[in-house]
């Protein structure tokens, strides 16, 4: 019986421990979209016209429609296999230096008045085949419906008299709405196709695909993946979006936000820095969820990017830095300057995972770094004058000090004295940014620890370190500064500091002396640099020292 009883709990045991064995693992993160919709131009960049071409190899021609709500492309029958293109707003339109803006004077110009058929058609084959019919015929999509438009003229009139010379019975002049895109082959007068569907539903070129390869387009200088949307915000110029699946996007996003030579690990490190931060983002904008600046993430497609850079997306592809079962945002920037601050003291809130640490890494490779250490001097006036058109009524300001700093070192509390013995006091590292114009909340004001001095009193004397001065002289340091008070030069003939003997007064000068650059919240990018070529970390190594409590998945 006994024996029986152990082979029973020794078959129960391994009915266990198979349930547990073969129990689905929770899934990993899975964005709402495959693909990211990232803006290229819009707002007060927006265009009058927008050229595209294929890249040679990479793309033979386009196909055009429109996204559903999956943001998967629906087709409207309408392709075209010329490679070179250009969408166009509704207007009077000239060709000038390789694009099109508004106007009519030049040898090429495309009307924005055209005669319309009234007859119209359920699919764009029947209706393509009744424009071949007229010279100068062309496709208008207009709310699901195909019609057959012809010509293209400068005025109504001119339209209208041709719509009579040309013997048009069951047609009109139209011009388009306020959503209205036009195609043309680029440099040409030829449209292609007119387009309208309403204020939320842009045109859509989808680049056709060459011999089964990835297409590639040209758009101003720079070649992309994936596709493009036009849409006339409030009846204006084009808004130019690219519609790209999220690993090609975050390939056109490393090679920008870090030199493409550097350690495969730290590019995995931003890879899955930057694929988070879009999926986190989805909808920043609007219409669109990213832009393609700094102020999002900086993105140009394909041109910078190499097999480091590839693969570094590709062996971290689909993964996603979490917190606690959601996404984490991360936050990067180029460099701390020695250490990352708690996002509360940056920013307005406070964020679990984005803890300030001392930085042990950065330091290793300084020497590498652009700009590292700086400086940057206000006098009384320069600080006087920019708070002024910040809007703060102030007097001459005669006094400016660090009044408060994190634990890791970072600045937290400017306070700055006017002459009428007001103060103005700034808190937080952006807003301290922002008011100071410097690169980093890591920084010290009118310390000149370790500076070697020159001491000159109004009568000229100067002190030991005479050899060392780059100013002799009342005259000439008074014009320098503008007063003749005791003066204290920098013996290295870096910085003029103007001081008193009991060194109570006020300085005439406001010598801010940092390293780094960025906010100093989440990732060194420089520190990743470090970590992977001098340390041998991993990507997963440097985002769990910069992100507390994070995983990978």
């Amino acid at each position: 019986m006994k024996n029986k009883a152990i082979t029973r709990a020794l078959c129960l045991f391994l009915i266990i421990l198979s349930l547990f064995a073969f129990a689905p693992r929770s899934a990993a993160y899975q964005p709402a979209y495959s693909n990211v919709i990232v803006g290229l131009f819009y707002g007060a960049n927006a265009l009058p016209g927008a050229n595209l071409q294929n890249v040679t190899g990479c793309g033979a021609g386009y196909e055009f429609g429109m996204l559903d709500s999956g943001r998967q492309f629906v087709p409207i029958g309408a392709s075209t296999t010329e490679t070179k293109i250009s969408m166009l707003r509704d207007r009077n339109m000239v060709y000038k230096d390789g694009q099109y803006v508004a106007g009519t004077d030049g040898s090429v110009v495309v009307g924005c008045f055209h005669i319309q058929l009234n007859t119209y058609y359920s699919t764009y084959a029947e209706a393509e085949a009744q424009a071949q019919l007229y010279s100068g015929g062309f496709v208008k999509y207009s709310f699901g419906k195909y019609y057959v438009c012809v010509g293209e003229y400068l005025s109504q009139a001119e339209a209208n008299n041709a719509l009579v010379s040309r013997g048009f019975v069951d047609a009109s002049v139209t011009s388009g709405t306020t959503d209205t895109v036009v195609v043309v082959v680029t440099g040409t007068d030829r449209i292609l196709l007119e387009y309208e569907n309403g204020s939320g539903s842009g045109l859509v070129v989808r680049p056709i695909s060459h011999d089964g390869t990835k297409p590639q387009t040209w758009f101003r200088g720079f070649r992309y993946y994936g596709m493009f949307q036009y849409i006339r915000v409030g009846g204006g110029d084009l808004t130019v979006l690219n519609i790209v699946d999220i690993e090609d996007y975050v390939k056109g996003v490393i090679p920008y936000e870090m030199a493409n030579s550097w350690p495969i690990e730290a590019l995995k490190a931003q890879a899955v820095c930057a694929r988070t931060y879009v999926a986190a983002f989805r909808g920043k904008h609007g219409i669109f969820d990213v832009c393609n600046t700094e102020d999002c993430q900086v993105y140009r497609g394909t041109g910078s990017a190499n097999a480091v850079t590839d693969c570094a997306v590709d062996e971290t592809a689909g993964q996603y830095m979490m917190y606690n079962g959601s996404l984490a945002i991360a936050y990067y920037s180029s460099s701390n300057g020695g250490a990352s601050e708690n996002s509360e003291n940056v920013w307005p809130n406070s964020v679990p995972y984005l803890r300030g640490k001392i930085d042990p890494y950065e330091a290793a490779v300084a020497d590498l770094i652009p700009n590292y250490y700086w400086t940057v001097t206000y006098t009384r006036e320069e600080i006087t004058q920019r708070l002024r058109t910040r809007g703060y009524n102030c007097g001459t300001i005669v006094s400016m000090a660090v009044t408060e700093t994190t634990p890791t070192g970072n600045v937290y509390k400017i306070t700055l004295k006017d002459e009428n013995g007001r103060t103005f006091t700034f808190t937080k590292g952006e807003n301290i940014r922002f008011l100071l114009g410097v690169r980093s909340i890591r920084f010290t004001i009118n310390d000149f620890t370790g500076d070697e001095v020159v001491y000159v009193d109004e009568g000229g004397t100067l002190g030991s370190l005479i050899a060392r001065a780059y100013a002799i002289g009342k005259d000439l340091i008074a014009s320098i500064l503008g007063r003749n008070d005791v003066y204290a030069i920098n013996g290295k003939g870096e910085k003029v500091i103007v001081l008193k003997e009991d060194n109570d007064e006020p300085s005439d000068l406001f010598v801010i002396k940092g390293s780094g650059y960025g906010h100093n919240v989440g990732m060194s990018q420089w520190g990743a640099y470090s970590m992977a070529l001098k340390y041998n970390m991993t990507y997963r190594d440097i985002l769990t020292f910069y992100f507390t409590g994070v995983t990978i998945e």
